[in-house]
């Protein structure tokens, strides 16, 4: 039984796993609050630069040709950018700010 419990553990260690657990649970919170900060912030900001009362993610441009119209939701694509690229940053920095990225070295 130890050695079973032995091979689990150095295969936990070898493949990763930990680090996955890690950054799935930081990652998923890190972008939950960076997409709050976004919506709460950030869009009615950009919302008064570009005119729209409602906020960033609900800028749309509207193109009419003929009887025919296409609305181009631009706002929500920019919003969408601006919270992936939060969570991106705010993630690496807390994995190297807390050194999660030598947590998963083979043992010597």
């Amino acid at each position: 039984m130890s050695k079973q419990l032995s091979g689990f553990v150095n295969f936990i260690r070898e493949q990763g796993v930990v680090g996955l657990a890690i950054g799935l649970a930081i990652g998923t919170q890190a972008g939950i609050l960076v997409k709050d900060i976004v919506k709460s912030l950030i869009d009615p900001i950009l919302g008064l630069i570009i005119g729209n009362s409602d906020g960033l993610s609900k800028a749309s441009w509207t193109v009419y040709i003929g009887d025919r119209s296409a609305k181009f939701l631009f706002g929500q694509l920019a919003y969408s950018l601006i919270v992936f690229l939060s969570v991106c940053a705010v993630v690496y920095f807390v994995a190297m700010g807390l050194k999660l990225d030598k947590l998963d070295k083979k043992k010597s």
